[in-house]
């Protein structure tokens, strides 16, 4: 089961990737992995260095998928991101955290979606 979640999730990160594209994000990298956790989606959109969130519910029984990233979830991407930021001598980067939700057929960008939240 959890190899075929993470197949879904893999796929639902490469749509969120097209998708972010053709509205004119630069995907730099998919699944940053640190000690701390993941961060789905790294890209530029503009000035911005954007952290993506990719989220998806077949249905509304779980609720909406952006309700999801909780402040647990979005203290771990804001760790991740410092990480990233670190690591690349970025720190003085415009940033923003997106959340790319997948409700069935249905894809919504959620730009700026939560602050940095510290750790």
């Amino acid at each position: 089961m959890a190899e075929n979640k993470r197949q879904t999730g893999t796929e639902y990160e490469r749509k969120a990737g097209a998708y972010l594209e053709e509205k004119g994000y630069e995907i730099l990298e998919y699944n940053f992995r640190c000690r701390t956790g993941e961060i789905d989606i790294i890209a530029r959109d503009g000035d911005y260095l954007v952290f993506c969130e990719v989220k998806y519910r077949s249905d509304a029984k779980s609720g909406h998928p952006a309700e999801a990233v909780d402040q647990r979830k979005q203290r771990t991407i804001s760790k991740c991101a410092l990480y990233y930021l670190t690591r690349r001598g970025l720190s003085d980067a415009a940033c923003r955290f997106d959340v790319v939700s997948f409700e069935g057929d249905r894809v919504t960008i959620y730009q700026d979606a939560f602050d940095y939240m510290e750790g």
